[in-house]
């Protein structure tokens, strides 16, 4: 239960928070009240007024506080009564404790109204005569009801009488409520989802669309009975606003928020979004039950999709692994899960950018959020393609035979087709806001044309991925079939042997050159470049033809006759390729030294 303590002004007239101001009727609520607002649990100031044991009372000073809710009753029986007293309350007195001080009743309204206590009330005559002006002033300046009571009623039986109204109607909130549970409740026990959820929400709450949101943004049920969505419900989202409890919605209307949550786990949000800025009185209420409910259905929905999920991944490991003998079973088990593996495929492995001491569970969570994020946006361009994440990758079964997909370049080879493919879906997972982690490489295997030959297109795809990984930009696409000269470099995991390689081959123009030196290496890849042809490189260059001819002459004398020597030229564009193709910094010296 959310409480309210603070008073606000609505059209210039001092009004609590929670409840409705004058002219909105007992049993809608003006949006903007409803934030800290979960039930009905008291009953108004006007409301005490009007019951017989009050009749005769008269309210001298706070008209406008009328609507202020009173859940609470006490009894001033000291001067310093403000530590004992809370908000809501409605606090009555004979004077007797103020007897000697009455001026400093003033204060008293002032301190009570800050604490959103509801009204104060006092009988005269015993020990007061009279309530000072300045008091009466300060209250209708707060909006603070200061009710005068009759003599000829006891406190008893005003406390009584009051009482038994707040139970009463806080009775008729908890049977309200409970029924609201049992329709909910109904619909999952005859098999409803969180679409049924949603729906009885929308129909318990007339004029009023509901929507359940996800944690990411996505809309996971909606329903009302205008029988379309508030467009303002998507810019909502878009614009994080859902943390609130109640907000203005961009296209119009207004919107109340309830978290779905089970236990320690927040699943994401139910709202309720009207045209206007009335909410019925039971609106949160409804939301939070059904809440409870939708909680409920996602986390038993979320149990489900993990075991399928882990057995998706299974069945890929091992048909990647070649630990699957039974392909026709295989083939039965793909069409349940709606893949299509009977055509050509082609796989990719995609690796995601790791976070810097992450708990393995964290990790795996990331991976599987991201490999949701892939597969959806994947649904959008091809059918049957199998998402599933496998050690520390994402592993997916492209059926290109059947790819239609629009924006793919016809006439492009299956296995070209499917890196422009992977390439729009590896850009839309970026430009999505839903926290999957980024793309860091994807490797493309060569098209295989039966399941059996997965374990190799497994094997090309990872090594595709790996090299990708230290050749290209983050999130770039490489095929195996691209990898010329890389595919052997690639095998030497040693990078230290692969520095002492570049030291052995380029002398002074490797690890540890100076500014010259490096000008020279620059030179010499111009010159292997335009295919030893001296004049093209000079012109390239912006060198006369005989200082072209000089720093050859320099190269030689450092690396070996590599113009005329071919097995010389290999190894030195061997050495540029590493330089230039697989990250290898020729001119940072390891500090381990060459092995």
């Amino acid at each position: 239960m959310v409480r309210v303590d603070k008073i606000k002004t609505i059209d210039g007239r001092k009004v609590p928070e929670g409840q409705p101001p004058a002219g909105l009727g007992t049993d809608r609520l003006a949006a903007r009240d409803l934030e800290g607002w979960a039930s009905v649990s008291g009953i108004s100031v006007a409301e005490v007024l009007a019951l017989s044991s009050l009749r005769t009372a008269r309210l001298v000073a706070g008209a406008a506080g009328l609507q202020r809710t009173v859940r609470r009753l006490n009894v001033m029986e000291v001067p310093d009564v403000l530590p004992w007293v809370k908000a809501d309350e409605l606090i009555l007195t004979t004077g007797y404790p103020l007897r000697q001080t009455p001026s400093s009743l003033t204060g008293l309204v002032g301190d009570l109204d800050d604490r959103g206590l509801a009204a104060f009330a006092i009988k005269l005559a015993r020990y007061i005569d009279e309530l000072p002006a300045e008091m009466l002033a300060e209250a209708d300046r707060r909006g603070f009801p200061v009710i005068l009571l009759p003599d000829d009623v006891g406190f008893d039986d005003i406390l009584n009488q009051i009482l038994t109204e707040i139970l009463n109607k806080q009775a008729a909130a908890l049977a309200h409520s409970d029924e609201v549970h049992r329709a909910i409740i109904a619909t999952v026990l005859a098999g409803g989802g969180l679409d049924e959820v949603t729906a009885k929400a929308a129909t318990l709450l007339s004029d009023t669309d509901v929507v359940a949101v996800g944690l990411d943004g996505t809309m996971l049920a909606s329903a009302g009975t205008k029988g379309e969505r508030m467009p303002g419900l998507a810019d909502l989202v878009s614009a994080d606003l859902l943390a609130r409890g109640v907000v203005d919605l961009p296209g119009g209307g207004t919107a109340v928020v309830v978290p779905i949550t089970a236990g320690d786990f927040d699943h994401g949000w139910l709202v309720a979004a009207r045209r206007d800025a009335l909410h019925a009185a039971d609106t949160v209420t409804i939301l939070e039950r059904a809440a409870a409910v939708a909680a409920l259905t996602i986390t038993q929905k979320l149990a489900v999709t993990a075991v399928e999920t882990r057995y998706q991944s299974d069945l890929v490991r091992d048909l990647v692994e070649g630990r699957l003998d039974d392909l026709e079973r295989v083939m039965d088990q793909a069409k349940w899960f709606g893949w299509n593996i009977q055509a050509s495929l082609v796989l990719t492995v995609t690796t995601v950018q790791t976070v810097p001491d992450q708990s393995p569970r964290n990790r795996r969570d990331d991976l599987e959020r991201f490999a949701a994020a892939w597969r959806s946006a994947l649904e959008d361009r091809i059918a049957g393609a199998a998402v599933v994440v496998v050690s520390d990758q994402v592993v997916t079964l492209l059926p290109v035979a059947h790819s239609d997909d629009s924006e793919v370049t016809p006439g492009r080879s299956m296995v070209s087709a499917a890196a422009d493919l992977i390439a729009m879906v590896g850009a839309r997972v970026r430009a999505d806001r839903r926290g999957a982690p980024r793309v860091a490489s994807s490797g493309i295997s060569r098209a295989v044309a039966s399941l059996s030959e997965l374990p190799a297109a497994y094997s090309q795809a990872r090594r595709a991925a790996q090299v990708g990984l230290h050749t290209q930009a983050a999130g770039a696409v490489t095929s195996f079939d691209s990898l010329g000269v890389l595919r052997l470099l690639s095998l030497i995991p040693d990078s230290g042997e692969l520095r002492s390689y570049l030291s052995d081959v380029l002398g002074p123009l490797g690890p540890g050159a100076n500014a010259a030196q490096r000008d020279l290496l620059e030179t010499l890849r111009v010159l292997l470049e335009a295919n030893l042809n001296v004049a093209e490189a000079a012109r390239s260059l912006h060198f006369h033809y005989n200082t072209m001819r000089y720093r050859i002459g320099k190269l030689e004398r450092l690396l070996g006759p590599f113009m005329t020597d071919p097995a010389v030229r290999l190894n030195v564009q061997l050495a540029l390729h590493l330089v230039d193709e697989h990250g290898i910094d020729a001119h940072r010296v390891d500090s381990r030294g060459p092995n």
